[in-house]
């Protein structure tokens, strides 16, 4: 049974034998709103986990008649197959991700996925971080190095697959591990460098920069203008120096979004009222992240990806008016 599978299964067992409902009560609805729904998240150890446990228990309060649970998973392509098969009802994902799984490329060649958006939460950077002492400086040097490149189905390796490509470097080794694996060994020399499409500044490249001289390495402008060719989602950013100790000088890069995607026939109502209280009450969740969660954001970036019905409603009459 595949992974993301089997705890789905697992999540169910355990609904059911809590009297939480039947089988059939769980999947996709015939019409109507749900009583319970299940978000994908990402792994343990990064961002989208606990800010998609916060999301989960403001919209059980704050949603009437409505308990949204979390699963840990893979994050973006674990997600997004998993809403186009109707095994999660709402999920996590990075927005060019979500591009190319909407049109059927990259890593999605000829499977084109079925979902919708209900809206942005946070910009993501590229951040690609070198070990100590490691003499990485430049994309050029990854080649033949010993690279931390996420989780397989995240968008974070999806990302640094398509860095590779346009670089033209090839890792001797890439290590799929989530971030805060990867920042230890990078802090103990384990990898010689890690790539993350993260929150800005990331709690673990923080820590491992504060016992480590780590190097941000920089996206040059060929290499950003091929990604943001192939992926419009994206756009230029910078990281400013002293945003990680011993980091004292700016970094060119590239940012996405960070977005929440639905299943396209979940009750229109009730996707409205999801979004409302997203974008109401998500600003002040206990999160990093949160200040970022802003309806007027909500849709930028977005390229090929419907917007769920209910979340187009909600733009429309409160925040386009």
């Amino acid at each position: 049974m595949h992974g993301l599978t089997a705890r789905l299964a697992v999540m169910l067992a355990t609904v059911l034998l809590a009297g939480c409902g039947t089988a059939a009560e769980q999947g996709p609805p015939e019409s109507g709103p749900l009583e319970t729904m299940v978000m994908g998240t990402g792994p343990v150890g990064g961002t989208y986990y606990p800010l998609g446990g916060a999301i989960a228990q403001m919209w059980s309060d704050e949603v009437d008649d409505l308990t949204v649970s979390t699963l840990a998973t893979d994050a973006s392509v674990d997600n997004l197959r998993a809403l186009d098969a109707g095994d999660l009802q709402l999920g996590m994902a990075v927005s060019g991700v979500a591009s190319h799984a909407a049109a059927g490329e990259g890593e999605f060649d000829g499977d084109a996925l079925d979902f919708t958006l209900i809206g942005n939460l946070y910009p993501e950077v590229v951040q690609i971080a070198a070990a100590p002492g490691s003499g990485i400086e430049t994309l050029a040097d990854l080649d033949g190095r010993r690279v931390a490149v996420g989780p397989a189905g995240s968008g974070t390796r999806a990302m640094a697959e398509a860095i590779f490509r346009a670089a033209g470097v090839t890792p001797v080794e890439t290590v799929e591990e989530d971030f805060g694996e990867a920042a230890v060994d990078l802090g103990e020399g384990a990898v010689d460098a890690a790539v993350g499409v993260l929150a800005l500044p990331d709690m673990a490249i923080g820590e491992t920069a504060k016992g480590a001289d780590i190097e941000l390495v920089p996206i040059p402008g060929d290499v950003r203008a091929a990604l943001a060719a192939a992926d419009p989602t994206l756009s230029e950013t910078e990281i400013p120096a002293g945003t990680y100790t011993g980091v004292d000088a700016s970094v060119t890069t590239l940012r996405t979004w960070a977005a929440l995607y639905a299943m396209r026939d979940l009750d229109e109502d009730q996707v409205y009222r999801l979004t409302e209280a997203l974008y109401e009450h998500g600003g002040s969740l206990d999160n990093s992240t949160a200040g970022a969660i802003d309806a007027t954001t909500a849709t930028e970036g977005r390229v090929g990806v419907d917007l769920h019905p209910g979340a187009a409603r909600y733009y429309e009459e409160q925040v386009l008016h």
